[in-house]
């Protein structure tokens, strides 16, 4: 068994997966679309956390998982449904915060800085989100976890929060001194980013009911 799987195994004669989520409270899937049945999740533990992140079909879709039980707490990796999880709402910020002060390693502070504050940044009001999202300003709950990927505070706060935690653990070649001065600098590029992808945005708004999809053979549209 891999090892990495090995830490998590549990002596048992279950066999199945309808034999294991009994009375589970959490499922993370990683794995394919649609292995995880409806009756499967009836049978979780009270208000189950379904984490469906096989993509671009989740383990079980969130209206399937609704249908059983209004209790469930559902997120997958796509972003026509709440609670996306994507690596675009840490990696970017993540790498931002180390090189920005020449970090020699990624370390675990730094890693569990940057999660810290996308929670943090989860549960404070996302006022300045409505444009990126057709006026929608969400607040944390059920159907809001995790700030989704526009949101327009990750920048900042990861990345100084990132930046911290690499001189605190002393990777940091090139110490920041004044970190005030530092998340200034960081809020005017996302002001400037804002103002260059209003375009985009006003013409997502207008324009809701275009999917695309992507595969690795070819590009596809539906209306």
């Amino acid at each position: 068994m891999d090892p990495d799987k090995e830490r998590f195994a549990q002596k048992t004669e279950a066999r199945k997966l309808a034999e294991v989520i009994q009375d589970a409270d959490v499922f993370l899937g990683l794995s394919a679309g649609g292995v995880l049945k409806p009756e499967m999740v009836a049978t979780m533990g009270p208000r189950p956390l379904i984490l469906a992140l096989a993509n671009p079909t989740p383990e079980i879709l969130p209206e399937l998982a609704h249908s059983v039980r209004d209790d469930v707490v559902m997120a997958t990796g796509r972003s026509d449904y709440p609670n996306q999880v994507n690596n675009v709402l840490c990696f970017p910020y993540l790498f931002r915060g180390a090189l920005d002060v020449g970090a020699t390693a990624i370390t675990e502070e730094m890693k569990i800085a940057c999660v810290r504050a996308i929670a943090a940044l989860a549960r404070r009001a996302a006022t300045d989100m409505g444009s990126a999202y057709g006026g929608d300003t969400p607040s944390f709950g059920r159907e809001y976890l995790i700030p989704r990927p526009f949101d327009r505070r990750l920048l900042v706060e990861l990345s100084a929060a990132v930046a911290q935690a690499a001189m605190d653990s002393g990777v940091a070649s090139r110490p920041i001194d004044d970190m005030g001065a530092y998340r200034d600098k960081l809020a005017q590029f996302v002001y400037r980013t804002s103002l260059m992808m209003k375009p985009v945005y006003d013409r997502a708004r207008s324009d809701k009911q275009r999917v695309v999809t992507w595969s690795m053979t070819a590009w596809r549209t539906r209306s």
